[in-house]
């Protein structure tokens, strides 16, 4: 009675059109489901998110859920969930996407998910790491741990939105580091993160990364956004 009640004064709405869910819809109706623009990359072993990395980093696979258009449902989402609070909107794009990574066919399997880390300074503003709850479905979907203290921010930077790719760059390099214990050698990493631009930020988790050896990295967004 009561859980009818809240939902009667302050019913749940769609973090994609702000339109009232329904009681069988969580997070995002039935209509934006449908409309949300799926990539399909993980079909496609040299997409376009593959291409970012070319001649940079090696990595095993690459890929994102869906794209980022302004002005629209994905931005809405990521929007909430970064700003928001709305960390059930990770949840609900990785145990989809989930079923995807399920189907590929890779030479070695992830042996756990690392999330692109935030400064602790970011963490605090915000309370929490937009791509916590993403990257969380994907460890329980494949079964694999969720590692989020093996990588780490060390220095605290501004957003990265407005830069263009050789102010990203300059700004991004060296602030990450890696913890490189004997139990983290020759592991497949499968780095995480919200939105996929230049690439400069996971290149830079990446390359801290494998300086642990024997290290594979794989990369998977929720979002691709033209750089």
């Amino acid at each position: 009675m009561f859980n009818f009640i809240i939902d009667l004064f302050f019913p749940k709405v769609c973090s994609g059109c702000r339109a009232v869910l329904m009681t069988n819809e969580t997070v995002l109706c039935t209509n934006c489901r449908h409309e949300l623009p799926l990539t399909q990359y993980y079909l496609d072993s040299n997409n376009e998110a593959v291409k970012k990395f070319y001649g940079k980093i090696e990595t095993e696979h690459v890929s994102a859920f869906i794209y980022f258009i302004k002005k629209g449902i994905v931005q809405e989402l990521i929007h909430n969930l970064k700003y928001k609070g709305h960390e059930e909107i990770g949840t609900v794009l990785g145990n989809w996407y989930v079923e995807d990574l399920k189907e590929l066919k890779l030479d070695t399997p992830f042996d756990a998910v690392i999330p692109v880390p935030l400064h602790p300074r970011k963490f605090k503003e915000r309370g929490y790491n937009q791509v916590t709850t993403f990257g969380k479905a994907l460890a329980e979907g494949l079964k694999i741990p969720y590692n989020g203290s093996i990588l780490y921010r060390k220095k605290y930077s501004k957003t990265q939105s407005k830069k263009n790719l050789l102010g990203r760059s300059e700004n991004i390099e060296n602030i990450f580091d890696a913890i490189s214990t004997e139990e983290n050698h020759n592991k497949h990493f499968l780095i995480v993160d919200d939105v996929l631009t230049t690439g400069a930020t996971l290149e830079a988790c990446s390359r801290a990364l494998l300086k642990i050896p024997g290290t594979k990295i794989s990369i998977v967004c929720m979002a691709m956004a033209n750089s």
